[in-house]
């Protein structure tokens, strides 16, 4: 059982070490609406009063409306800077782009709005002396649920180590509206998009089975197939060494 003051208190001073260690003056963090991206707003802002929430609408629908409203909502009820870069003209340029020297898979184009984010957070990072704080949780870690240098990129991330049980036990704790802690997990890569029904799996299964190791033989092989093709998600990119 977490104690979740202290949980808040020791991820403060692990973020304030980052901006010591690294000299920078700053953080900024991608704010899609969603849970894992309130939790670190908040605790960013609380290690550094200089934190900025970016949000990304990039194509599906979700991005404009109840994504953006959740966003706005952290933004002011924690009182985080928010600024606004719409991505989805630049989107639609890149895939015309592309499509001229390849053909796209739906893969590869679901994959270009969290790129895209990152390329623009790491634009502002550079520009005013910031880290990117990550936002991704340890049960989209196991199962390689983020986009390989897209939000799987980062220069911290404080929550790593919490399961989206305990994301969602946290943001509770820090009275976070209940609409916000209880909507489907979604990546908002496209319109109707769930985390849980492209995986086929809950997290609240994933989440037992990794903190306690129990789970059903169905839920356990699509655990561990999802776990074993993203190996190279977790791992350094290989080098020739002599």
């Amino acid at each position: 059982m977490r104690d979740y003051k202290v949980e808040t208190e020791k991820r403060v001073a692990f973020i304030k070490e980052q901006l010591t260690e690294s000299g920078a003056t700053g953080v900024v963090f991608g704010n899609s609406g969603g849970k894992d991206c309130a939790l670190v707003g908040i605790l960013c802002k609380m290690a550094c009063d200089n934190t900025v929430g970016l949000i990304m609408p990039c194509s599906s629908s979700c991005n404009y409306g109840e994504d953006m409203t959740d966003a706005m909502t952290i933004s002011t009820l924690f009182r985080i800077e928010k600024r606004m870069v719409d991505l989805t003209k630049t989107a639609e340029t890149l895939k015309k782009a592309l499509n001229t020297a390849t053909n796209l898979t739906e893969s590869a184009e679901i994959n270009i709005a969290p790129r895209l984010r990152m390329t623009s957070l790491y634009a502002v990072a550079t520009t005013e002396n910031r880290l990117v704080a990550g936002t991704g949780n340890r049960s989209e870690r196991h199962m390689g649920y983020f986009t390989k240098w897209g939000d799987g990129a980062f220069d911290f991330n404080p929550i790593a180590d919490l399961t989206v049980t305990e994301v969602r036990k946290f943001l509770t704790y820090l009275d976070v509206p209940k609409r916000i802690i209880e909507k489907a997990p979604s990546a908002g890569l496209y319109d109707g998009q769930t985390d849980e029904e492209d995986m086929g799996v809950t997290y609240s299964a994933i989440d037992e089975y990794l903190t306690s190791g129990v789970c059903s033989p169905e839920d356990m092989e699509k655990i561990a197939s999802y776990h074993k093709v993203s190996a190279h998600k977790r791992s350094p990119p290989k080098v020739y060494e002599e």
